[in-house]
Order: structure tokens, then sequence, then C-alpha cells
């Protein structure tokens, strides 16, 4: 005899213990699992230490347990009370050890597994749920009730074509979907992980192989998934072409998006951790996806802009081929102030701060003859622009202002002489 005949027979002799006065005292006996199953598993996360590493992921896996463990426990230890006494009515506590065990195994099969794929985010999640739904499952075959509810939903549905979906159709390609999706994106973390690190590949390359990786791993999961529920491939034509349409209309802006992330990342225009200029936002490339760039500008904020942009617009890129990038600091003197000296004094303060490369060398020139002094102007080149411009120019800016007024040099401003015509007649 099975498993599922046990559990069915348990459910049987259940039925005939409904009105049995026992079946009261299976039921306090259940509550009382619940409760303190609940309250050791609140009181175990409350007090669990911050940990790292291997303890973590084992500490991780004794919270997933404690609750059908503890629950599990309190139902053994309450039916072997009551067998004293009715050795016969004890069916419902029967019934909840299997479905207790098999939650417990369950929760903790898909937390490792978890941990093992660890595709994304998005499976942390749904941990939980994940783990409910397979329980809801197993707990409907193990009672016997998934036959007549898998017959039920086979018998809702519609013909399209000659093609008859039905809910149970639905949603066991859902099911078989996002099995081969976990296993699709297990995959393609793997084979992304080991491309990222090929050295030898560029690194646009890189991330243009490991996107295409992942699409058609993703793409080969559902041509799987699907006829493996025997749903046909032909009626997706239909959804192809409704979604043909949607992207000659709506969905335009967002093709065009991914269109030209895969121009950028191989024609080599863009590349990771380069400092650019586009549409008034300068920054430092922190991210570059299949539809949008990340520019992490120098006080922290991200703009995010999209693919599109960046083909249609000018972008002002000061680390294409070279990473070394000029700096110009006007400055101005009075028509008194001895130029050459000034000049010396600009050229020394540039000199002594660590971030102004040596070659070129740091130069002042004098730029014009203005109305209130005379414009000079000093050049320096850097070669880590992502380390921003306003902290450098305010450094230089700060020891030029000490130098010259230790030096007496003037640094004038604008000043006027207001003569009124018509007062000595007075």
């Amino acid at each position: 005899m099975d498993k599922s005949t046990q559990i069915h027979n348990l459910l049987l002799d259940l039925y005939a213990d409904i009105d049995h006065p026992a079946i009261l005292w299976q039921l306090a006996v259940l509550a009382a699992a619940l409760l303190a199953a609940w309250a050791l598993n609140s009181a175990l996360k409350k007090r669990m230490p911050e940990t790292e590493g291997a303890w973590k992921l084992g500490m991780g896996g004794v919270t997933r347990v404690v609750f059908p463990l503890v629950a599990l426990l309190v139902v053994l230890a309450g039916k072997s009370v009551l067998k004293r006494w009715d050795a016969d009515h004890v069916n419902l506590l029967n019934v909840a050890v299997p479905l207790f065990s098999s939650l417990a195994l369950i929760r903790l099969a898909v937390y490792i597994l978890r941990h093992a794929f660890a595709p994304s985010g998005w499976i942390s999640t749904s941990e939980r749920f994940i783990a409910g739904a397979v329980w809801a499952g197993l707990a409907l075959h193990l009672t016997g009730f998934l036959p007549e509810l898998t017959a039920a939903l086979d018998e809702i549905g519609f013909q399209l074509g000659k093609q008859r979906i039905t809910l149970l159709m639905v949603l066991a390609g859902l099911l078989s979907v996002a099995a081969t999706m976990l296993v699709a994106l297990w995959l393609g973390r793997t084979l992304e992980s080991r491309v990222m690190r090929a050295e030898r590949l560029d690194m646009n390359l890189r991330v243009v192989l490991a996107k295409l990786i992942r699409a058609l791993l993703i793409l080969a999961g559902v041509l799987i998934a699907l006829p493996a529920v025997g749903i046909d491939l032909t009626v997706l034509s239909v959804f192809g072409g409704a979604l043909g349409v949607g992207l000659g209309f709506g969905l335009q802006k967002i093709a065009s998006n991914y269109v030209s992330g895969f121009i950028i990342l191989l024609d080599h225009s863009i590349h990771l951790d380069d400092v650019i200029t586009v549409d008034n936002r300068f920054g430092t490339v922190s991210r570059l996806t299949t539809r949008y760039m990340v520019l992490k500008s120098a006080d922290g904020t991200e703009a995010i802009i999209p693919n599109e942009t960046l083909i249609s617009t000018i972008v002002v890129n000061h680390s294409y081929s070279d990473r070394r990038m000029r700096l110009a600091l006007p400055v101005q003197v009075s028509y008194r102030s001895d130029l050459e000296r000034a000049m010396a004094l600009m050229q020394e303060a540039a000199v002594a701060h660590p971030r102004v490369l040596a070659e070129p060398q740091p130069k002042a020139y004098l730029k014009g003859f203005a109305d209130s002094g005379i414009d000079l102007e000093l050049g320096v080149w850097i070669n880590d622009p992502e380390a921003g411009q306003i902290n450098l120019r305010s450094d230089l800016n700060l020891a030029i202002w000490h130098a010259f007024r230790n030096e007496g040099i003037e640094i004038p401003y604008p000043q006027r002489e207001v003569r009124i015509i018509g007062e000595e007649g007075k």
C-alpha cells in the first residue's frame, strides 16, 4: 500500500471521527502545536545573532524548519497521550504528521535550491510562496483531492483554433515555464560569470555575450516548457502578431532603446567607468545595459539615460581614447601687478597639487586686457576626471589666492567713477 493510499484511508477514518468527542481534543492539540511553533519561531528570529558565511547559511536553514518541526513534535506528543485514552480516534493527528513533515522537507529543499541556483533576487523574495505552492500541491496529492481538482480545472477552458486551452493547461504551462526559467536563469548566471571572467575579450563584448546567452536560454526554456504540457507553439503566432503590432506603435521606443543598447555595446563607443557628458550631465558610467545607461555624478546622484539618447545626441567622452583631461582656471590681476611673478606663482600652485600631471606641465597664459585688469589662465592636465573637477578647482584657486596675498599681487574688482554734470552752476 503506497503512501497516498494510506493517507486516503486516514481521511476516511477522519470523516468517521467528525462526530466523536475525541475530535475536540485533537483540534486542541493541533492548535497548541501551531501556537507553540509560532511562538518558538518568533523568539528564535528575534534572538538570532548577525552572522556571515556558512554559519549564516546554516542558521537560515534552521529558521525554515523550526515551525513545522516544532508543530510535528507537539502533534506526536499529543498523539501519544490521546492514544492511551482512545487509540482508535487520533486520525486528525495522523493526517497532520505527514503534512508537517513534508512542509519541513519542502521548505528546507527550496532554501537549499535557492542558494544553489541563486539566479536572481526574485527567487529570494518568492521563496516562501514557492515552498507554500509546492507543499499545497503535495498536500492535495496526499489527501486525494488532487485528481478531483485537476478534473475540475480541465473542464474550464475555451477553444482557440484547433487547440483547446483549459485552465489546467495554463496552470501547468506556468509551472513548467517557471521551472524551466529557474534552470535557464541558473545556467545563464553560470555562463555569464565565466564570460565576464574572460579577460581576453573586450568588456562590451562580454556584456553583449552575457545578455544574448541569457535571452537565448530563456527563449529555449519557453519553447521546451510549452510543448511539454501540450500547448501547440503555433498558437503563439497570434500573440506574436499582436506583439509585432505593439512594437510598431506603442513599443517602438522600447525596441529602439534595446537596439541602440546592442549598437553601443558592439561599437565600443562607451565603456564602463568612462567619464562622459551627455544631455548636460557629467559623470562616470557605472552601469551599461541593453536598455539604459546609469551615469553617476560626483555628488552621488545617478541618472538613468535611455540608450536611444546616446545614439541620437552628442556625447562627450572624456576618456574615449585618453583619460587625460585639461582644465582651465581663469584668474585676473590688476595692471599694477608683476605679471611674470603672478604667472610663476600660478604654475607653482599647480605643480604642488598631487592630481596635476607633470607632463604635459602646467602653464599660465596671458589671455587679454580687460577693463578691470589683466586676464590670465592656468591650464593643467589630470588623468582622473572621475574624481571630480570642482574640488581641484577649489584647491588651486585657494593656493593661488594665498600666494598672491603673500606676494602682494592684487586681484582687482570692478571700479566705477561717477561724475555729476551740471552741479557747478547751481
